[in-house]
């Protein structure tokens, strides 16, 4: 296939507080492109702030897609996330603009690149029966259920996450195989390999003591200008329980428990920068180890932390 007739996408991975946004900004401008969102959180409506999505001015320099489309109560699976992904990517190539997708989340980039596993669509009546019963029995009694029937899904997940626990449910429940056993089938629809496509994939791996600094003033800076203590005010006004996707942000649990009188505000701070200099140490593992074939960078040109 002509080189010239191959629609370009470019993929940027890397760790939170890393600069991605930023540098995927720069190449959109440059490039005549449009953003997508791959990050897990950001795809919440209200999850602004504590998730760092760019701002509404930085929105309307370049088309921006796949950020705060969803609301809190809305699990957001890399199926789900990869189906609205492609439409995206079809709508900016029929445009002639180059889709710039970029994120934090590796489970999406690995959705889009090597498709997904061929999981037979789960009978609606066993559906709702799980969720029911997972409520009602609760997560751990229901996690003790699921061991039987997947012990290595199980094993994957926490005893409290209600959602992944009645996903294992279901689907061993309606296909009479285990979701485990269909994860390890191999994946389908991938944009991998395609020769239609012009395919970048770049990964920001930066110094972890200067990532970890980043997050740490990030986080800080947010929460003393009232930012993120206002978005999780609100999210608690609204009634999420915590095991809600849009409640497993990082910051909103310890930020919660301030305001319930339940921490020390500087204590909650100090917890919260624990929780993602871990997450970030997650993600530049994961990044290490199943993106080793794309171009690394130690990261683009940084500003301070504004």
């Amino acid at each position: 296939m002509n080189t010239e007739s191959r629609k370009e996408i470019i993929l940027l991975a890397g760790p939170t507080a890393s600069g991605k946004s930023a540098l995927a900004l720069r190449w959109a401008s440059e490039k005549d492109g449009e953003i997508v969102n791959a990050d897990s959180m950001q795809v919440y409506a209200e999850l602004r702030d504590l998730t760092a999505r760019p701002s509404e001015e930085e929105e309307r320099l370049v088309p921006h897609h796949l950020y705060g489309v969803l609301g809190g109560n809305d699990a957001c699976s890399a199926e789900t996330w990869r189906e609205m992904a492609l439409n995206v990517l079809g709508d900016i190539w029929a445009r002639g603009g180059v889709p710039i997708v970029v994120g934090g989340t590796g489970l999406y980039f690995r959705a889009l690149l090597q498709g997904l596993s061929p999981i037979p669509s789960v009978a609606p009546e066993i559906r709702q029966t799980v969720r029911q019963e997972v409520a009602s029995e609760g997560a751990e009694a229901a996690h003790i259920r699921l061991k039987a029937l997947d012990p290595d899904w199980a094993a994957k997940i926490a005893p409290t996450d209600r959602q992944r626990i009645a996903r294992g449910l279901e689907v061993a429940l309606s296909t009479g195989r285990p979701l485990s056993w269909w994860q390890r089938q191999p994946g389908q629809g991938g944009l991998e390999g395609r020769e239609d496509l012009a395919l970048e994939k770049h990964v920001l791996m930066p110094d972890r003591e200067w990532l970890y600094a980043r997050c740490d003033a990030r986080f800080e800076k947010m929460v003393h200008e009232g930012r993120a203590l206002e978005e999780v005010r609100s999210l608690m006004a609204r009634g999420y329980s915590p095991d809600q996707p849009v409640m497993k942000s990082l910051g909103v649990s310890q930020l919660a428990a301030y305001l319930e009188g339940r921490l020390p505000l500087e204590e909650a701070i100090q917890q919260a920068q624990t929780a993602t200099r871990q997450y970030a140490k997650r993600q530049m593992t994961w990044f290490r180890n199943q993106c080793r074939d794309w171009i690394h960078h130690q990261g683009p040109d940084f500003s301070p932390v504004k």
